[in-house]
């Protein structure tokens, strides 16, 4: 605590910084963005996925472009959230990051190698976010 020129007294809280946080909202920004580039290819580009629609785990391509899409822009927004230090983005962006781990087991059939990479990314996403101590906001 200090003592200010008129007799009143301040607390400075130290915010302690987590590299871990800067690295979440960094890699929650690249998974976002591989998203929204997964859903616009499956919106506008048929013929790219190695599958045939009917395939497809639950949905058509057209359904999982609009989910992929949606889900990238929120968790491009996440990872604006978690480098500002707001603790709602973490926890929102394990919520997606594990949604979208699910999401990708049933693309998987679509387009492997993108799928099984975005997977390990949010694995890696939500060891990044659920590690650093609580409080802690990014470098």
């Amino acid at each position: 605590m200090t003592r200010t020129a008129h007799g009143s007294t301040s607390v400075h809280r130290r915010h302690r910084t987590s590299g871990w946080l800067t690295f979440a909202g960094t890699l929650a920004l690249v998974v976002g963005a591989f998203n929204v580039i997964d859903g616009l290819v499956a919106l506008f580009n048929d013929d790219y996925y190695l599958v045939g629609a009917n395939q497809i785990l639950v949905f058509d391509f057209d359904t999982w472009g609009w989910i992929w899409l949606g889900v990238g822009i929120v968790q491009i927004a996440v990872g604006a959230g978690i480098l500002a230090g707001q603790m709602w983005a973490r926890v929102v962006g394990v919520i997606l990051a594990v949604a979208a781990a699910i999401g990708h087991l049933a693309f998987l059939q679509a387009f492997p190698m993108w799928s099984v990479l975005t997977i390990a990314l949010c694995v890696l996403l939500i060891y990044a976010l659920t590690a650093p101590p609580a409080g802690s906001r990014a470098a």
